[in-house]
């Protein structure tokens, strides 16, 4: 087997929002559709992402989700948690509470999961597309919109989308939002056999595709805020809808009555999970 570049990405300790950050090992590999338990556990600094004080500053990357890496022509995106130097989930690993949670009572409710994304390109100090001066014209035509006048950052949004098809993470769909230099894209279920919609596997996906987004990005010049307001203004915010799906919701004869109770009974933990993890 030749040798493959294996890109290890995590989240920090970065407050109130996580970062992502990565490093990249050579490997040979003994298959061509490697799984997680394919890729070794790995180390890190983690006094120097806010994980760990600079005297014991050891942690440990676990491989949960492989996508191919749709960068190079010999890689791969390997998404980790991390741990302790005793194996122990990290008090930064939310991932490690939504499987916890998951593995304890959500999955016999076969939830189903979508986020819708929304983030700003910044071209320097001002979102991309803004006049060096004052304002650009009031929301109302960039809300997918077309036209150079109009949608600002097309052709990036474009590299990410055909990197995500590329790599096999969930994405169903992208728009320009309503404010210039401000986009969303969506990940989660798409009506396609053999797809896993669970809450855990679309929230590995959303962080893969915030990750190449970045990633894109530099390519350009540009970089991508998911600030809720990055910009002072009479705008509406960049934030992530997420939509969410059981069993007894999507069946066409009780559903109603199946989402009316579990408004009232829906587990506040399990949901927290959910949120904080694909925050």
């Amino acid at each position: 087997m030749p040798l493959s570049q294996a890109t290890y990405i995590w989240m920090d300790g970065s407050s109130p929002t996580q970062k992502l950050r990565c490093k990249s090992r050579i490997l040979k590999l003994d298959t061509e559709l490697p799984s997680p338990e394919d890729f070794p556990d790995w180390g890190f600094d983690g006094s120097s992402t806010y994980q760990a004080s600079g005297d014991n500053s050891d942690l440990i990357l676990k491989p949960v989700s492989v996508v191919i890496d749709p960068l190079t022509d010999f890689g791969y995106l390997v998404l980790c948690e991390v741990l302790n130097p005793n194996g122990t989930p990290h008090k930064t690993n939310t991932r490690a509470l939504l499987a916890k949670s998951m593995k304890s009572y959500g999955s016999s409710h076969e939830p189903w999961m979508g986020f819708e994304q929304e983030y700003t390109l910044f071209d320097g100090l001002r979102p991309l597309g803004w006049p060096d001066q004052g304002y650009p014209a009031p929301q109302g035509p960039f809300y997918c919109g077309v036209g150079a006048d109009e949608v600002f950052g097309r052709e990036l949004v474009e590299e990410h989308t055909a990197a995500c098809i590329d790599a096999g993470i969930m994405i169903f769909g992208t728009n320009a939002e309503v404010m210039p230099g401000q986009w969303e894209f969506q990940i989660g279920y798409r009506d396609i056999d053999g797809e896993d919609c669970g809450p855990l596997n679309v929230s590995d996906h959303l962080w893969l595709a915030r990750w190449l987004l970045y990633r894109i990005a530099e390519d350009h010049g540009i970089s991508v805020t998911l600030d809720p307001k990055p910009f002072k203004g009479d705008w509406n915010g960049a934030g992530k809808h997420t939509n969410l799906s059981t069993k007894e919701m999507r069946d066409p004869k009780r559903g109603i009555k199946a989402i009316d109770a579990a408004i009232k009974r829906l587990s506040k933990r399990h949901m927290e999970h959910i949120m904080v993890y694909g925050a």
